[in-house]
């Protein structure tokens, strides 16, 4: 789609055209660490409403590097949902001199959010998985052929019953 972007104080129309490029080809990659771009952070972090992590390098580490950290930078850009600052919980990143910007950011990444989520949430389902057997294997216990569907009756499974429930009648 070809956007129309307008020259601001800070950014040229045609560094917000270079801008909206690295983002896409950030998302179409699938969110690699080499497609991060300086510009691309600088953005993020200065008009997007994020903080920075320190640098480019803490950024993508806390966004990128975990499927849940991911599934929820995602979800600011995510045109289903409410599009909230993740970092602030507001639309404001949404308006002023980069939202012409913000807001093509938002209508490219609608076509890779939802197979980038698919592949967020199967990484962190590996890592959880991973991380279960690491703890079950330090206490001498083994997952194998567990499935969560064998333990319905199980009172660990379940969800919690609110606390009056739980107490005794009287």
């Amino acid at each position: 789609m070809e956007y129309r972007f307008q020259d601001v104080q800070f950014m040229s129309a045609a560094e917000k055209k270079t801008t909206l490029r690295a983002w896409v080809r950030f998302l179409k990659n699938g969110l690699r660490s080499q497609d991060f771009t300086k510009g691309l952070y600088h953005h993020l972090i200065q008009h997007c409403s994020f903080i920075a992590h320190y640098n480019r390098a803490g950024f993508y580490a806390h966004y990128f590097e975990s499927g849940d950290s991911t599934v929820h930078f995602l979800s600011q850009f995510d045109p289903r949902g409410p599009c909230l600052s993740v970092e602030y919980g507001y639309r404001g990143w949404l308006s002023g001199d980069y939202s012409d910007l913000n807001l093509a950011m938002v209508s490219e990444a609608a076509t890779f959010i939802p197979a980038l989520l698919d592949a967020a949430r199967r990484t962190q389902r590996t890592a959880d998985i991973a991380a279960a057997a690491t703890l079950l294997a330090r206490h001498g216990v083994t997952a194998d052929g567990i499935r969560a569907e064998d333990h319905n009756d199980d009172p660990l499974t379940q969800p919690s019953k609110p606390a009056k429930e739980n107490l005794p009648n009287t």
